[in-house]
């Protein structure tokens, strides 16, 4: 049902709504804010995708740049009450870092290869996901697929934390429509 080849030469903005996109630290916003909670209910697994969704078009993504310390990506995320942030370089997403990045093997991994000391100089750039790496989804595909079809593309694709959604409009200009956390799945099929 899924296609993994999609072109990631493009130009990868934030899915648009009536306002603006919330920006990170260095796009004008000193802490992210918490989102409004979304009611997350049981789910079935023949149930629309879209449901355990968090869709950019109801709920804005939080960003971060590659610059930031990743300790103070971790408070972002904790004050946003999210797990995941996209980093992004303009308006561009260059990369996906999770609290899991940070609090696991990555930081050390990178302090032992880059001769760092000290794990206040560790950037999100540093261990962040770049963007060739990051698992993806086509919009049109997910519109069509059940919570089933997400679990199986969890595991096809050895996806352990997110899948990212993108939109591509007639405009050309490709967007991130949304994002899939295993964890927020497995939640509501438990519920």
């Amino acid at each position: 049902m899924f296609d993994r080849d999609s072109d990631r030469s493009g130009h990868f903005v934030p899915a648009r709504t009536d306002d603006p996109p919330p920006a990170g630290p260095a796009l004008g916003r000193q802490t992210p804010r918490r989102p409004a909670p979304i009611h997350r209910s049981r789910v079935a697994p023949a149930d629309p995708a879209t449901r355990v969704m968090t869709d950019f078009s109801v709920q804005a993504p939080v960003w971060v740049t590659a610059e930031r310390p990743i300790d103070d990506a971790l408070r972002d995320m904790m004050v946003a009450g999210v797990r995941a942030l996209l980093v992004a370089r303009g308006e561009s997403v260059i990369g996906l870092i999770t609290s899991y990045d940070i609090q696991g093997e990555r930081p050390m991994q990178f302090l032992h290869e880059a001769g760092f000391t000290r794990h206040d100089e560790i950037q999100v750039g540093h261990i962040m996901t770049p963007w060739e790496h990051v698992p993806t989804l086509e919009w049109e595909m997910v519109r069509a697929a059940s919570v089933q079809d997400i679990a199986e593309q969890f595991r096809a694709r050895r996806a352990t934390t997110h899948i990212v959604v993108l939109e591509r409009p007639e405009s050309g200009t490709t967007s991130v429509r949304g994002l899939f956390s295993r964890t927020q799945l497995e939640r509501q099929l438990e519920a």
